[in-house]
């Protein structure tokens, strides 16, 4: 399988990944694109703010993958998490993936972003318009 973990500070360049993922022996490749929403329940959001611990985030992501890959016939596998201040719209977070048939691929990528909610070290601060700032729970 080959597989791409990256943390960034740039803006993640989602087409490249799904170009990357391409395979003559895949039908079928899955991108999620996770984004900056401007709501989050009834308050505005102003920026999100992620920071990491980047050896520990980029080795629990690769246990994600490799998890991934035990389990379904991967055959590319790009996980892109930005770090830093976004903006409402912006992606924080990308995976990409490809297998022989469309289930798996779902599936996989489902299951990735699920794991990676809920252990990898990366941390988010919301922002409002009105200054207030809150440190989001990693599972949210």
């Amino acid at each position: 399988m080959n597989m791409r973990i990256q943390l960034t500070n740039e803006p993640i360049a989602h087409q490249d990944m799904v170009e990357n993922c391409r395979s003559k022996s895949a039908g079928a490749v899955v991108l999620f694109l996770g984004t900056v929403r401007e709501i989050t329940g009834n308050e505005q959001t102003l920026f999100l703010e992620y920071e990491a611990f980047a050896p520990l985030a980029e080795k629990a992501l690769a246990e994600i993958a490799e998890q991934a890959k035990s389990k379904w016939a991967i055959e590319k596998l790009e996980i892109i998490h930005r770090l830093g201040i976004l903006q409402p719209g912006e992606t924080s977070i990308a995976v990409c993936v490809s297998c022989p048939h469309r289930a798996d691929a779902f599936a996989a990528c489902q299951q990735i972003m699920n794991k990676i909610k809920e252990v990898v070290p990366i941390w988010k601060k919301e922002t409002s318009p009105k200054g207030v700032s809150n440190w989001i729970h990693p599972a949210n």
